[in-house]
């Protein structure tokens, strides 16, 4: 009865506009959820594939450079991920902590230029012996064209150097050309994480 009570807790301060997270789509979480008036209002899928341990040919791209890419990437980001609620508002306060964390290399984040402007870019996170596509991104105007495919590829690429077996990665469930790339190149469910809301404000 602890979730019952937490979530009843958290109801009577926020009646309106409520956001919760359930790790795992549990289905103790849905049943509590549909019990208390709360429905599913985000996806979040956790995808795992193997990481290829020969890649093929990979385009190459540059990396990013800390401290003069900051405000080119910053631009193009917020370009890309216009529509999410967390990725489309990082700032530069945000991307100087994430740069001053252990796991931070500038030669795991990979930059696509065309004529002199960054258009793309496949962000790598390693630790504990997993290899995280971060972030990947394509400005929304060269998008369709298979860059995000190459970016993936060169990503996949840098994992296996680093000697990574296994990638991962998290996707929105309703992105779906994002999902389908991802798919198509070996991605498989691992879990999902369901985020619940009431009413809005």
């Amino acid at each position: 009865g602890h979730g019952t009570a937490m979530l009843e807790a958290l109801l009577d301060r926020y009646p309106r506009g409520l956001r919760v997270w359930a790790h795992g789509d549990h289905p103790a979480a849905r049943a509590l959820a549909a019990s208390h008036g709360l429905t599913a209002v985000r996806t979040l899928l956790h995808l795992r594939a193997e990481v290829p341990a020969t890649p093929g040919d990979t385009p190459a791209f540059e990396h990013f450079r800390k401290g003069r890419d900051d405000a080119e990437w910053l631009a193009l980001n917020s370009r890309t991920f216009a529509f999410h609620p967390e990725q489309g508002g990082v700032t530069q306060g945000d991307l100087d902590e994430l740069a001053a964390e252990p796991w931070f290399r500038e030669d795991d984040f990979l930059v696509a230029r065309e004529d002199g402007a960054m258009v793309g870019y496949c962000w790598l996170k390693v630790e504990g012996g997993l290899g995280e596509f971060y972030v990947v991104g394509v400005d929304p105007a060269r998008q369709g064209g298979g860059l995000g495919r190459r970016l993936m590829a060169a990503g996949f690429a840098r994992l296996a150097e680093r000697g990574i077996r296994t990638a991962h990665l998290y996707v929105e469930a309703d992105n779906g050309p994002a999902v389908s790339l991802y798919r198509s190149l070996g991605f498989a469910d691992h879990e999902a994480d369901v985020q619940y809301g009431s009413l809005p404000n």
